[in-house]
């Protein structure tokens, strides 16, 4: 043997004989199935996009594991009279060029956010009927016109951007990393599409220390293949484990799994607002009125998917059938709504009553690599609906493409789709997040509806949600988030909920994360540590 050959050997068994801890002390090595849309942290209010600014920018308040609330750049907030919220910010902090963080930063969020260009899911259900205003450099006072309690909750989920780097800065210039100037625990180095996003440790963070100098995150979109990865070394952590790999994954004892209830709700939005609706039409090919329209095709649907068999069979155990917008334990969730029954019978005669005894040819789209198995879920649904005589054709594709024609594909920007697969996962972590954004009537200019794309509206569901995002009083509050649930989703079925993921996390042993309800994964919360 060489002597480069026994130098390597002798340092290859002195690195095998590290601690895990001593090992990845420097660098993290991330495989995620999806990537953002954008490094703009305004751009899009989608799960990846947000979770990869969380790493990167901070925000006045932060959530925990639990989405409870911590002081993040504001050190304190309490309302000050019924319509003004008063945030004391952190002081002593620094943006990644170093330059020094203040209320100006926070105004200037606020005004850009709820309007970025072209955005498929915009910050503006967080934003529109507040008004920011600097009281003095670490102090602003947010204005509304009604009582808001949920200001906390609302302002957790923007990330603050520097003025001076952002000011007429486009979404490209994040994405290239010009405008890219956070003061989350890592600095952007840089995001090839399609391949990798590299961080480095930000020294100067304001939180916790951060463990990793580096972090290498690549995208690996197919499930089989992050697994395939972390076994071979390739990467140390994996978001998103196959349902079908977590038994097998448990019995290795060289890795570790963290795994916890999502309050991530998947679901179906259907075409309520066009008399012609693009993907439906008789068996014959021919056009018929969209019957979509009709409640009682909406629940034929329902009562037509097998919710048991999907958690079963395609998530393999690990999802919940759901009825409602968040799985019990959350504030707002009715006591009175279960996941609708199997009940295929049932669904044919619904549908005989609505004019439709023989069915019709419906399309579903839906993304392939954005939620746990989507393009099964899709095909498993247009399966069971065949079966009722409603001759659905699934057609997925990637979220890229997926998201921007849902939400402004058809004429004059309105959704493209009559019938869709997607999540929502609370940004707030209560009902009042879904509610106005899938099932309030579609307001730009207040920020309502944000993520409508079946264009639900009904003016009583609209009321109570308004209502309830002017109750200080939580009892009364979580009464009118029910009220408007119960009504938008168990009655009129505005959408129709399919389950709540379970979400697992992989990794080599001696890494260790809590799993997050929102489903994200932040990287300074990634621990070396057993």
């Amino acid at each position: 043997m060489s002597f480069n050959k026994k130098l390597n050997a002798v340092m290859l068994a002195a690195a095998m004989s590290l601690p895990a801890s001593a090992l990845l002390a420097a660098d993290l090595k991330v495989g995620m199935n999806a990537e953002p849309s954008a490094i703009d942290p305004h751009y899009h209010n989608l799960g990846p996009n947000n979770q990869m600014a969380q790493n990167i920018f901070s925000r006045l308040i932060e959530q925990d594991e639990k989405q409870r609330l911590n002081p993040g750049l504001a050190l304190s907030w309490k309302p000050v009279d019924d319509l003004t919220w008063e945030f004391k910010l952190r002081k002593g902090v620094k943006f990644h060029d170093g330059t020094p963080f203040t209320a100006d930063d926070v105004i200037f969020t606020f005004e850009r956010a709820p309007n970025v260009p072209n955005s498929p899911s915009s910050f503006a259900t967080y934003i529109k009927g507040k008004t920011a205003i600097k009281i003095d450099d670490f102090t602003v006072h947010f204005k509304t016109a009604k009582p808001f309690p949920l200001m906390p909750q609302d302002v957790s989920n923007v990330s603050i951007i520097s003025k001076k780097t952002a000011e007429g800065a486009t979404t490209a210039d994040f994405n290239s990393g010009k405008a890219t100037n956070g003061t989350g625990p890592f600095k952007f180095v840089k995001w090839v599409p399609g391949d990798v996003i590299e961080l480095v440790k930000n020294p100067t963070y304001w939180g916790e220390p951060v463990e990793w100098d580096r972090v290498t995150i690549k995208t690996i979109k197919s499930g089989p293949g992050r697994v395939a990865a972390l076994l071979a070394g390739d990467v140390d952590f994996i978001d998103n484990v196959p349902p079908t790999d977590i038994s097998r994954l448990k019995k290795e004892s060289k890795v570790q799994l963290s795994q916890g209830i999502s309050n991530r709700v998947i679901y179906l939005h259907l075409d309520q607002f066009r008399d012609d609706t693009p993907f439906a039409t008789a068996k014959d090919g021919s056009k018929i009125k969209n019957p979509l329209l009709d409640v009682r095709v909406r629940r034929a649907i329902s009562k037509s998917i097998n919710r048991d068999l999907i958690v079963e069979r395609v998530m393999e155990g690990v999802a919940i059938p759901a009825g409602q917008l968040l799985p019990g334990g959350f504030f707002g969730v009715s006591p009175n709504i279960s996941p609708e029954k199997y009940d295929p019978t049932g669904a044919k005669k619904l549908l005989a009553e609505a004019g439709y005894p023989d069915g019709f040819k419906l399309t579903i789209h839906g993304p392939n690599d954005r939620y746990i198995n989507d393009a099964k879920i899709a095909e498993a649904i247009a399966q069971m609906l065949s079966a009722v005589g409603i001759a659905t054709t699934p057609v997925t594709m990637p979220k890229s493409v997926y998201f921007k024609r849902a939400s402004s594909g058809g004429p004059d920007k309105s959704p493209e789709f009559s019938f869709v697969l997607v999540g929502w996962g609370s940004g707030t972590g209560e009902a009042s997040s879904p509610l106005k954004s899938l099932l309030h009537t579609y307001d730009k200019s207040q920020g309502f509806g944000a993520a409508n794309r079946g264009r639900h509206s009904d003016k009583a569901t609209d009321a109570l949600i308004e209502d309830a995002l002017a109750t200080v009083d939580d009892k009364a509050r979580e009464a009118l988030l029910i009220k408007a649930t119960e009504l938008a989703v168990g009655q009129r079925l505005g959408i129709i909920p399919l389950h709540y993921q379970v979400n697992t996390w992989a990794a080599r042993k001696g890494i260790s994360y809590k799993a997050r309800t929102d489903e994200r994964t932040v990287l300074n919360l990634v621990s070396s540590s057993k």
